[in-house]
């Protein structure tokens, strides 16, 4: 899928490039011809299938993501591993600090659930779909920070914090982060 993708960009850029930089060109000094020649056809063609081959296989690189992502969730993490928030343990001490321990995720929404947000925007009420994206990015972030500790041998993670940032548009990045610890 990934070769795919980045086969119908470079066609897409093709087709751009051509059509902007050799056909427009072209077609301002030929203007009395209206006639379009077949490169110009075939660059214009380049353009639009390259962006549909792209937005194809991002469809459905997504829905084999939204699948995987969906099973995780749902599949109860039973890592055996104690999530805090706080720097100490009533009732265990720490024997040995492992190191710090994180993970990230970048979450968009899809388009059309952009629009429906908007028009809450504008009518009033939740985001209800940004809530849900950033539960779902916050559930996969904390996975893979507990998946790391697991690996590191840790018993806990103290003094979880979590930060989320704006990438571009719509699209948010959360970050969790904690110290790996060892308990006696």
């Amino acid at each position: 899928m990934k070769l795919l993708r980045h086969i119908g960009s470079m066609v897409c850029v093709f087709g751009l490039f051509t059509t902007l930089f050799v056909g427009i060109p072209w077609y301002v000094i030929v203007a009395d011809n209206p006639v379009i020649p077949w490169w110009l056809r075939m660059a214009i063609f380049c353009l639009f299938g390259g962006i549909l081959l792209v937005l194809m296989t991002l469809v459905l690189e997504q829905k084999a993501h939204k699948t995987s992502v969906e099973e995780s969730l749902s599949a109860e993490v039973d890592y055996n591993i104690l999530l805090l928030n706080s720097d100490v343990i009533p009732g265990r001490e720490i024997s040995e600090i492992l190191g710090l321990v994180q993970g990230h995720t970048v979450f968009a929404v899809w388009f059309g659930k952009d629009l429906s947000a908007i028009a809450r925007l504008i009518l009033g009420g939740e985001l209800t779909e940004y809530t849900e994206m950033m539960g779902i990015a916050r559930a996969s972030a904390t996975n893979r920070m507990a998946t790391k500790a697991v690996k590191m041998g840790a018993d806990a993670v103290i003094n979880i914090r979590y930060m989320t940032t704006s990438v571009v548009g719509t699209a948010a990045e959360l970050l969790v982060y904690g110290t790996a610890v060892k308990l006696s």
